[in-house]
């Protein structure tokens, strides 16, 4: 008997209400029916998201954007032509009938169209290419996001909440999807919610309006809270000269360090080296904190990067990361080391 195609298995489970990851360009994806509340709700259950923490709907490339959204902005239209199938993100107002389990109660709802071949071909199959999938990261609420399958399986284990898991390599932007908002154009302009691998320079370069900063009014937005994409092991982001001062500071006091860096540096307990490159850094990012995570560390010292537009959204998700780790350095320095 011959084996069924995974992606059409995992598009039938999916059609059944149950839960897929697969793969993206940016991260691992936890995938449910949008239109499916009940099917919603299993995937903040597994996360453990707050409810009106809305989640990001994917389509496929040939799929009807309207189905989804109304009032479609004409910058709408050119942006999707511009990066879809891509990591961009577009807030618009919400079309009748779609459930607002996927905005967290909002009018609007964020649509993207991935480029990762394994999730195209899901999308292809599920629904004949019309539906779509509710999909956060596929990992708990707040934790770093996969960028493997093994990650996925690392958090989620064989508990059953997710069906199926379809292994696509590693991710290849590695960071979550750039997220702009389009729903209130005519008051507030193109709003950049969560920076991402297509920058707030490359928006402007399509519509001739450069995306303005959130403000208090915004729509919620996935992952945009101050502290997300944490690792258990608290993590610190210093410049370079500084990292290295407080690096041997910790050493001599007794603390193990692991080291997320892309400059040469003295050795720590654990390190690993990332390319000083924004696309090479992004790309290992997560992986690099996942391990660093598992290495029975104090304290993850991260070298700060460059401040430059083209490190934006590897700055958004350390600055995350490392939100609920103030003055973790300070106390470290401070207090006794354990025996």
């Amino acid at each position: 008997m011959k084996e069924q195609d995974p992606v059409a298995a995992a598009a039938r489970m999916l059609e059944q209400g149950g839960l897929v990851a697969f793969p993206t360009e940016t991260v691992y994806g936890l995938g449910a029916d949008a239109e499916n509340p009940a099917a919603v709700a299993k995937i903040y259950a597994a996360k453990g998201r707050p409810m009106d923490h809305p989640v990001i709907v994917h389509i496929a490339p040939d799929a009807s954007l309207d189905h989804w959204a109304t009032d479609i902005p004409i910058e709408a239209r050119e942006l999707a032509a511009a990066f879809w199938p891509g990591p961009l993100t577009m807030i618009l107002k919400r079309a009748p009938g779609i459930p607002d389990a996927v905005s967290g109660g909002q009018d609007t709802v964020g649509v993207r169209c991935p480029s990762h071949p394994v999730a195209i071909a899901l999308l292809q199959a599920f629904k004949g290419g019309q539906g779509g999938l509710a999909a956060p990261s596929a990992n708990k609420f707040g934790n770093v996001s996969p960028t493997t399958a093994q990650h996925v399986r690392d958090e989620f284990g064989a508990d059953g909440t997710v069906g199926a898991v379809l292994d696509g390599g590693q991710s290849e932007v590695g960071i979550e999807s750039t997220i702009v908002d389009l729903s209130r154009l005519a008051t507030h302009g193109p709003v950049l919610l969560r920076p991402g691998h297509i920058s707030a320079a490359a928006i402007a370069a399509v519509i001739d309006q450069e995306p303005a900063a959130p403000d208090v009014a915004a729509p919620r937005a996935s992952g945009t809270l101050e502290s997300h994409y944490a690792p258990h092991t608290p993590v610190a982001m210093q410049a370079t000269a500084q990292l290295a001062q407080t690096l041997a500071q910790l050493q001599q006091n007794g603390r193990k360090v692991a080291l997320v860096h892309y400059s040469d540096l003295p050795s720590a307990h654990a390190a690993v080296k990332l390319p000083a490159t924004p696309e090479g850094f992004a790309h290992a990012l997560y992986a690099a904190l996942r391990e660093m995570d598992h290495a029975g560390a104090d304290v993850i010292l991260v070298e700060a990067p460059p401040q430059d537009g083209a490190w934006m959204g590897v700055n958004d998700r350390l600055r995350r990361a490392a939100h609920g780790s103030t003055g973790i350095v300070h106390g470290l320095l401070n207090h006794d080391a354990p025996d």
